[in-house]
């Protein structure tokens, strides 16, 4: 069992098909229905206590992953988000599941609803929390509304890896030792004071673990930015499993805005577009309703 978690974790190094090896954790009851997780940007495949929690009690396994090019997981150069549909349905045939939930948050959003678009016969349900909304086709409006640090980060994706990794580089001392109040400090742009209010106790540290674990390698950081920068590979309009998405107003990193656009485009979405709420807060807040709104697309 690691530490700050309420259940016993399975870790697999999960041999893909085309010879890549991704970091998977599952835990909670072997005969539950697998929740797959997308973790944000920068992230990994760390189980956050309040996750395990609400989805145990509800008979759920969670199940989560690094993705490609992060700690424990083999980069895919060049990797769009629509590739994340192969690897997900590489974990269920592992796993044994013909059938799956799946979530994300922030920049595991997209992959989300990539999974959802890829794997139609397989996701009973999507939920998108503060998902970015796709570059291609909304570029004037596309960092309106961003903290200063995000602005910088993809202006400098938009021009590539090689002026992007510097940004990475420099900001990874910040984070990969930080408590709280240094991830605070680090992150002082894209913090309103309802998401600090959240970095205290288990439920920072488990906040803090992931995004730091992410950044222990940076490859995958860097392959999220340049993968959310170009054509996600798929197309809204194929997301067509039920699909619950939630914002927050008073998000610096996915501005509102986000929020609003997708729920215009995604196809039989289900909106929550929160006053009050930021980036962090929505999540921490309101994940047990988040997750009893996919109960009722459970197979019976």
């Amino acid at each position: 069992m690691l530490a700050g978690m309420t259940d016993s974790v399975d870790r697999i190094a999960l041999d893909l098909p085309d010879g890549r090896v991704l970091d998977v954790q599952v835990s909670g009851p072997a005969d539950g229905v697998p929740f797959v997780w997308h973790h944000g940007t920068p992230g990994c495949s760390h189980q956050e206590a309040t996750h395990q929690r609400v989805l145990h009690g509800h008979g759920l396994r969670l199940v989560t992953y690094t993705r490609a090019g992060a700690a424990g997981s083999t980069r895919k150069p060049g990797r769009a988000v629509a590739d994340i549909a192969a690897d997900v349905a590489a974990i269920a045939d592992h796993l044994g599941a013909a059938k799956i939930l799946t979530g994300g948050g922030s920049g595991g959003g997209p992959h989300a609803l990539a999974t959802a678009a890829g794997l139609p016969d397989r996701v009973l349900a999507a939920l998108a929390v503060c998902c970015v909304m796709p570059y291609v086709g909304q570029e004037a409006d596309f960092l309106d509304g961003m903290g200063a640090d995000n602005v910088e980060e993809f202006t400098l994706a938009l021009q590539g890896e090689e002026a992007l990794r510097p940004f990475c580089e420099r900001e990874r001392p910040g984070i990969i030792d930080a408590d709280a109040a240094g991830i605070i400090q680090t992150l002082d742009s894209l913090l309103p004071d309802v998401d600090r209010a959240v970095l205290t106790g288990e439920i920072g540290e488990d906040i803090i673990r992931n995004v730091q674990g992410g950044v222990e390698v940076l490859d995958g950081w860097i392959d999220d930015d340049l993968a959310f920068t170009k054509d996600w590979g798929f197309d809204l309009d194929r997301v067509a499993v039920p699909t619950y998405l939630w914002q927050g107003a008073e998000d610096l990193m996915v501005p509102f805005h986000h929020g609003e656009w997708l729920a215009a485009h995604v196809p039989a979405v289900v909106p929550h577009l929160v006053e009050g709420e930021g980036h962090l807060s929505i999540l921490v807040g309101a994940f047990d309703r988040m997750v009893e709104e996919l109960l009722p697309h459970l197979p019976s």
